[in-house]
């Protein structure tokens, strides 16, 4: 058995990338238009590790989609967690959960999707402006 990927359904495909690409930093492995189904895929991948992946389904026709907490999250390990989060809010993301610890912190997509990210390794020292601040919404 192997892991292949994640699905994700989004309501704004062009929002739903700014966010993982531009801002979380995941890289398009693969698009996929398909005109008789009425949906876009897209295939995102941590740079350099393409065996863990995340689709993103539009489907072309409005729906309302929701969620909650049963869903879970998606979870990355990044070298910095510092820098991952100043990036995020530099894209205008909002921490929810910031690093306080210097370990963890959680973001959520466009279309709520939680996102946890962990710093790979040792948790950093803490530092400011993380270490007093707040929670944001929920997480």
């Amino acid at each position: 058995m192997k892991y292949l990927h994640t699905m994700v359904r989004v309501t704004d495909l062009d929002a739903s990338l700014r966010f993982y690409v531009d801002a979380l930093g995941l890289e398009v492995v693969s698009r996929k238009e398909v005109p008789a189904g009425r949906y876009t895929l897209v295939f995102l991948a941590a740079p350099g590790d393409s065996s863990a992946q995340v689709e993103l389904t539009h489907n072309w026709d409005p729906e309302v989609y929701t969620g909650g907490r049963n869903f879970g999250h998606l979870a990355y390990a990044v070298p910095d967690i510092y820098a991952a989060c100043r990036r995020l809010m530099d894209h205008g993301v909002t921490i929810n959960r910031p690093p306080r610890d210097g370990r963890m912190a959680f973001v959520r997509s466009p279309d709520q999707i939680s996102i946890e990210l962990l710093q790979a390794g040792e948790a950093l020292a803490p530092a400011e402006p993380w270490t007093s601040m707040p929670n944001t919404g929920a997480w």
